[in-house]
């Protein structure tokens, strides 16, 4: 597969194989065993785009983008701020009351992470099945494609909270918030491949 890549593509897999090496090894030593399963599944994401890297034709921008993601991910959960992790810092404090606290790093990645999870799902839906574009079909399937698989991230942050004690994944309102940020960064993004189609 290796020597079937681009150059383009080469880059973002040593980028992306780099840092998620680099995160594994600083959560084993720190203790993080939450993070271990996102590292599994980012494993999983990464083997996925991989071995469907020539049939989808992915854009080199759209893999950088989801390594970027992953890159914001592994860092939320890792690097600390203020005695907590970059996850829960305050980007801009736009509500704080008890239980609901906007705008977070956290919010920030759940909006961008599942945008350029509607754009990819646009690509393979629109790359497969050209007469699509344009369509209605193009720009809902990608919103609630995008949202369902922010639930299925939820599930297993879900799991994080079963398998390992003292995660730091939330509560209810935090799972409520993820999902509307999910919601609302896939619905950015497919509004704007609706401007450019």
């Amino acid at each position: 597969m290796w020597s079937s890549m681009t150059d383009g593509q080469r880059a973002v897999t040593l980028f992306t194989v780099a840092y998620v090496l680099a995160a594994t090894a600083w959560f084993l030593l720190s203790g993080n065993f939450e993070f271990v399963v996102y590292v599994i599944t980012m494993v999983v994401l990464i083997t996925l785009v991989g071995r469907s890297l020539q049939a989808a034709a992915y854009p080199t921008s759209m893999l950088w983008a989801l390594s970027l993601w992953g890159l914001a991910h592994m860092a939320g959960g890792g690097v600390p701020v203020d005695g907590s992790v970059l996850y829960n810092w305050m980007v801009w404090p736009l509500i704080e009351t008890e239980n609901i606290r906007i705008l977070k790093y956290d919010q920030v990645v759940h909006a961008y992470g599942f945008g350029v999870t509607a754009w990819v799902l646009w690509h393979l839906l629109t790359y497969h099945y050209p007469a699509t574009r344009g369509t209605w079909t193009a720009f809902w399937f990608p919103f609630f494609g995008a949202c369902g698989l922010g639930a299925t991230n939820e599930i297993i942050e879900f799991t994080a909270v079963l398998a390992v004690p003292d995660t730091n994944v939330g509560g209810y309102y935090n799972t409520a918030l993820d999902l509307v940020f999910n919601a609302a960064g896939a619905l950015f993004a497919c509004l704007l491949l609706a401007r450019r189609t």
